[in-house]
């Protein structure tokens, strides 16, 4: 089936895109998000890039209805509420008003070989420069330090100076790796940022993480943020865990743990390897924590 029949687009907000050669960041909801720095970064990027969309994709096809269900509201007597699902692609602008994409929604549940050309076909229609997505992945770091970020990317230059954390390994797909991956096949730059979490955090929104990867997209696409609002809210979130750690009798000794060995890998410069059993424990906590509910 032709890729193009996944979408329909609005001719008017494409004809703004000619010639400006935007970057797309790809962030999608139902894989692993510790402290939700994919879902609280397209928050960010929403509120504050007034976004048009360019591109809707029919979510009938693509979504699992039985596996993912709206919420509905029910009323006294009748139904007065359906919180429907979007996968969409829109433009957005910067602080200085220069274009860029975000395509977003729930990750599809099928069709991704024909999702991901969609993509791609709109990328190079439209003369994209790049595709970034990021996440957040459970560590044993502490709160009190800054956010290590992993880079991946189709051109390994781009992640050079990133010591290798883990060598080889197969893990589940998404489908934001997949659109990367193909991307890169294509001949097309893809780029990813993955902020390394607390894992006693993984559950909870973590801006501080959030900050991190957006300057590492500040960085490499010159796109510019106001993030006054996001610096509050981080000074906010980190008052609060403090508060949390010291009237727990037992947990300031877990985090003195934590920042030893961070200070002590940062002092080798080994700060962004963490050891395979560390690795494993803390994605075993954050599975644990899932529990039966959510994808």
């Amino acid at each position: 089936m032709d890729p193009r029949l996944l979408y329909t687009f609005n001719p008017d907000v494409w004809e703004q895109l000619k010639g400006t050669k935007p970057v797309l960041i790809h962030l999608l909801d139902g894989f692993v998000d510790a402290g939700g720095v994919s879902a609280g970064l397209r928050q960010f990027l929403v509120d504050a890039g007034s976004p048009q969309v360019l591109a809707d994709f029919d979510i009938d096809q693509l979504h699992d209805y039985r596996s993912r269900r709206p919420v509905m509201t029910f009323d006294t007597n009748s139904w007065v509420g359906l919180n429907e699902y979007h996968l969409t692609m829109d433009v957005l602008t910067d602080a200085n008003g220069q274009y860029f994409l975000l395509f977003h929604g729930p990750e599809p549940d099928a069709q991704w070989h024909r999702t991901v050309k969609a993509v791609l076909g709109l990328a190079e229609r439209l003369e994209v420069s790049r595709l970034i997505t990021v996440t957040g992945i459970p560590m044993a770091v502490p709160h009190t330090r800054p956010t290590l970020v992993t880079t991946h990317a189709t051109d390994p230059e781009l992640a050079r100076g990133n010591p290798a954390w883990v060598d080889r390994v197969q893990v589940p797909a998404s489908l934001s790796a997949m659109l990367e991956y193909t991307a890169g096949e294509s001949d097309h730059l893809g780029q990813g940022f993955v902020a390394h979490v607390p894992h006693y955090l993984a559950q909870t929104q973590f801006p501080q993480a959030i900050l991190a990867v957006l300057g590492k997209i500040t960085d490499a696409t010159g796109l510019r943020f106001d993030t006054a609002e996001l610096e509050r809210q981080a000074r906010q979130r980190t008052e609060a865990i403090t508060a949390e750690i010291d009237a727990d009798g037992d947990f300031p000794e877990v985090l003195h743990t934590l920042e030893g060995q961070y200070d002590d890998m940062a002092s080798r410069g080994l700060a962004s390897i963490p050891t395979a059993d560390e690795l494993g424990a803390a994605v075993e906590r954050f599975l644990r924590e899932q529990g039966d509910e959510g994808p």
